[in-house]
């Protein structure tokens, strides 16, 4: 294990830094470190490893979500308030009518099929979409317009009700029944995990001014704290309860109450961030198979950009009452379409279940990473001093 580690981390450093002489995003360099080492090229990874993927990648998307919550200022995410709350869900459900519009008489399935396979890509990616809206708001670009913290905020909830709208699509698939509850479940759970982990960071911040700690030990107390959560979240599947939302409105809430520690502890994190996204995405990378794109080629391409479109025009609609300008606007589409890790954690579920559209949800979802992925950090990367006011 030791020694796939050491192959992991030398030889994603070295494709991350031949990425970077390009101009190239390093996430690039760490998803082909992955798909190099992987079970499908070189197998060089340990198998404990890729069984703990899953783990690992959770561990990574807390980090990524606690620093947003450390960086995100409430006061400046108000001014696009309505804005922000319609990117929650808009565009994520023009994405998925978008697939089941095109992708019946594209690739021959049924309209149930593609339901399935446009609740898998409509959800974007925080592990990329999250850092590079970081980075954005420390240099000091748009955020007078709340640009970077309204993109960052709707991509932490989209997940959470596309995974609900997949959950559901599944089920209907293997023919049990879905009732209006799942979809009431919603906002109960969004509402829930934000409430509980506001709660949860108020008191851990009181604790933090009574208590003389080390910062070390602080994060080690706030980590511990996001695994209970999940835990939770795992243990009592019937409550419905977003365990992501509430680690982020944790850390928002040490924000709020805590600035100067939250300030302190977002340094740490993005230190911490160094080793988590290097494992992120080469684990992501470990899980592409190139082989299985192999088999629908340029029509999956073409049903992606179609989505995509969609879901640009979802973003638009967001932004009708907003006082962005043309620019603003593009950028803020351009931003809202990567993605990643959403796509590896669901992708293989169809499979696994034995539904007819299992392989072809897999080939997209592979395709949908190697596409987006890296084309839309690059264009974030590389537009954004252009597009935003700093």
């Amino acid at each position: 294990m030791l020694t796939s580690f050491a192959y992991m981390f030398l030889l994603g450093i070295i494709l991350s830094a031949i990425c970077k002489k390009l101009h190239l995003p390093s996430l690039i360099g760490m998803m082909a470190t992955g798909m190099l080492l992987g079970p499908y090229v070189l197998n060089c990874i340990d198998g404990q490893i890729l069984e703990m993927s899953d783990d690992l990648r959770q561990i990574a998307l807390i980090i990524i979500l606690t620093r947003a919550g450390l960086s995100l200022n409430l006061h400046e995410l108000k001014s696009v308030g309505r804005s922000a709350i319609l990117m929650c869900f808009v565009p994520a459900c023009f994405e998925i009518i978008g697939v089941m519009l095109i992708a019946p008489p594209l690739l021959h399935i049924s309209l149930l099929d593609a339901a399935i396979l446009g609740s898998v890509l409509a959800a974007v990616s925080p592990a990329v979409i999250v850092p590079r809206m970081i980075q954005i708001m420390n240099q000091g670009y748009g955020t007078k317009q709340g640009i970077p913290q309204m993109v960052l905020a709707g991509a932490s909830v989209d997940d959470v009700f596309v995974i609900v709208i997949f959950t559901a699509c599944t089920t209907l698939a293997t023919g049990n029944h879905v009732d209006a509850t799942s979809f009431i479940n919603v906002p109960i759970s969004i509402l829930l995990g934000i409430a509980v982990g506001f709660l949860v960071g108020y008191l851990l911040t009181k604790l933090f001014q009574l208590l003389h700690l080390r910062d070390t030990i602080k994060i080690m107390i706030l980590m511990s704290t996001t695994f209970l959560l999940l835990q939770i979240q795992d243990q009592f599947p019937n409550i419905p309860f977003s365990a992501l939302l509430a680690i982020m409105s944790m850390a928002i809430a040490t924000k709020q109450f805590y600035s100067t520690l939250a300030s302190r502890l977002q340094f740490r994190y993005d230190h911490l961030w160094v080793v988590a996204e290097f494992v992120l995405f080469i684990l992501v990378g470990a899980s592409i198979n190139i082989a299985y794109i192999q088999t629908i080629g340029v029509l999956a391409i073409l049903l992606l950009l179609f989505g995509l479109l969609f879901r640009m025009v979802g973003v638009l609609i967001c932004l009708v009452k907003s006082k962005l300008n043309r620019k603003e606007r593009i950028f803020t589409m351009i931003a809202y379409t990567p993605k990643a890790t959403v796509q590896a954690a669901l992708g293989p579920i169809p499979l696994s279940m034995g539904l007819a559209c299992g392989n072809l949800v897999l080939a997209v979802s592979i395709l949908a990473i190697l596409l987006t992925a890296p084309l839309g950090a690059f264009a974030i990367d590389s537009l954004y001093k252009k597009l935003l006011q700093h």
